[in-house]
């Protein structure tokens, strides 16, 4: 599962109805939830922190949270 299938499950969202309201489909979001090699975009990271009526930065921040940069 990935970061944002965490996130999502934690939180008890439904994702029919994040689909409804981004306009994302059913089978998308369970790739986004489930693939963690599928890419998330940002406009896709936006537009479900809109209709889970969250800040996109934490959301970003929470997806994006087992990122590092590469020290030299």
């Amino acid at each position: 599962m990935t970061n944002l299938g965490l996130y999502l499950t934690k939180k008890s969202i439904n994702k029919a109805e994040v689909g409804r309201r981004t306009g994302i489909s059913k089978s998308r979001l369970s790739q986004l939830s489930g693939n963690k090699s599928t890419k998330l975009r940002a406009d896709e990271l936006y537009l479900i922190a809109l209709a889970i009526d969250v800040d996109p930065g934490d959301l970003l921040k929470e997806v994006c949270k087992d990122l590092k940069l590469v020290k030299e």
